[in-house]
């Protein structure tokens, strides 16, 4: 059964797959997707910068509950934005049991991000999330589905319950997922429940696309019709954000990267056998990538940093010249490095600002929640102040070398917090290791290229190919 195009594009980053280059790839006949990690961050952010275009004002004005959309615009809209100086006004952070104006805000940013990618046109939109990032999935969920998502995509993890998310929510009824909780002594689940939120809204079910590391992950998945997903996107660990860690012994190289191996390619007859539909990432964006991957039983491709570098993407747009600018200049890396992330997951870097960066926490999506003695539930994150980690039960060596990538990937995208004191959050860009399909598509378009460039690139198509209308 093939449902989507050949040619997926990735969900990358806080907004670097943004509703501009989701819009712009389905336009083009390849699957857009949307970004859904931190979605109520970029929008209370854009707003407060203005709101340029009044994009995500016109996107609100459809939301199904409008005092709530009114709301919203009331509380962080900021006529011709904020000072460049101020901070950002504060939001919820996300927590295994949100309060209303928490529920309301994502599952109204999800809602317009996906409203505004699939504007203009009947091609499909999808929307990546992470497994590992719990408490804010079911609301995430549900605002892209009222949004009219095609495809929810999910990895880092183990996206078992999603089926049966979108299930119940499509239904009308109350959806949750469990929660992993350090020391719990009982399960914890986040709920939304869609007469709460939106009353009177529907949904139609998206296809569920589980991002899977191997082979095994995707038979666990497909044994079961209560856990199966629609489709498969098998990801190498060469694809950019974080990757899985090496199965069998894990060792290091001389620069401290994670050496995969044997072990860490799938059996391709037996992801084929599974009988879904299969795209494969890492390395693939290319005319060659995308024959290997169909010669080996594959729908297509799922393509990220060759649209992470194009126009259209959430990148800001001096990072992306400086990229670009290595890139011509052949000194464009990308480091899989070990502690950069909170999660304790390999994290693709292509820069990162090394110098000393105060260590706090507001932001919280990848904060891990921690049963108390007493009970109650606590949130600590490898990234905050160390003697504050440590107090919650935190291991110390947990600590060392860990960015923020919460506030570094939002300032990746232009949204960067500006602190009281006058610091400013560095950066955190984040691309694929292979950057082949980058050089090549340079020498195509030696100023830069769009989205359509890409496709057109990836299909075979000459470089000025315009397809009919």
């Amino acid at each position: 059964m093939r449902f989507f195009p050949s040619i997926i594009q990735g969900g990358m980053g806080v907004n670097i797959s943004s509703w501009q280059l989701a819009n712009a790839c389905a336009h083009a006949g390849a699957m857009g997707v949307v970004s859904g990690t931190a979605a109520d961050a970029v929008m209370v952010r854009t707003l407060q910068q203005g709101d340029k275009g009044g994009h995500w004002r016109r996107a609100l004005a459809h939301y199904p509950l409008q005092d709530i959309a009114e709301f919203l615009i009331k509380r962080y809209f900021v006529e011709g934005g904020k000072e460049k100086d101020a901070p950002y006004r504060p939001h919820p952070m996300p927590t295994i049991a949100p309060r209303r104006h928490a529920d309301d805000l994502s599952v109204a940013a999800n809602f317009a991000q996906v409203w505004l990618a699939k504007e203009g046109h009947n091609g499909r939109i999808g929307i990546n999330l992470l497994e590992k990032i719990q408490f804010a999935t079911p609301a995430a969920v549900w605002g892209a589905m009222i949004g009219g998502v095609d495809a929810i995509l999910m990895g880092a993890g183990i996206p078992r319950e999603i089926p049966e998310l979108i299930r119940r929510l499509a239904s009308g009824k109350a959806g949750s997922v469990s929660v992993h909780v350090d020391n719990a002594t009982q399960d914890y689940r986040t709920v939304i429940d869609p007469e709460v939120v939106t009353p009177g809204a529907s949904a139609q079910p998206p296809k569920m696309m589980a991002i899977v590391s191997s082979d095994k992950l995707a038979t666990f998945l497909n044994r079961d019709e209560t856990i199966r997903p629609d489709a498969f996107i098998y990801e190498a660990p060469n694809a950019g954000g974080h990757s899985a860690p090496p199965r069998g012994k894990f060792s290091l190289d001389e620069t401290g990267e994670p050496i995969y191996g044997k072990k860490d390619l799938p059996n391709w007859d037996v992801l084929m056998g599974t009988e879904l539909p299969v795209w494969i990432a890492g390395g693939m964006g290319s005319p060659e990538g995308l024959a290997t991957a169909q010669s080996l039983g594959a729908v297509g491709v799922q393509v990220g940093t060759p649209f992470a570098m194009s126009k259209e993407s959430g990148l800001a747009p001096h990072l992306r010249d400086e990229m670009m600018d290595k890139l011509r200049a052949s000194t464009l890396s990308v480091r899989n490095d070990m502690l950069a992330s909170p999660t304790g997951f390999p994290f693709k870097i292509a820069k990162r600002d090394d110098a000393e960066r105060p260590r706090l926490c507001d932001l919280g999506y990848l904060r891990t929640p921690y049963e108390r003695e007493n009970g109650r539930i606590g949130y600590r994150c490898a990234s905050e102040p160390i003697d504050e980690y440590v107090a919650k039960g935190g291991d110390i060596a947990d600590t060392e070398g860990r960015a923020c990538l919460c506030n570094g990937l939002m300032a990746t995208t232009g949204l960067g917090q500006t602190r009281k004191d006058g610091y400013v959050e560095p950066p955190v860009v984040t691309l694929g290791q292979d950057l082949s399909s980058c050089e090549a598509l340079l020498d195509r378009h030696p100023d830069g290229w769009e989205a359509v460039d890409v496709i057109n690139w990836i299909n075979g198509k000459p470089a000025a190919y315009v397809a009919a209308a």
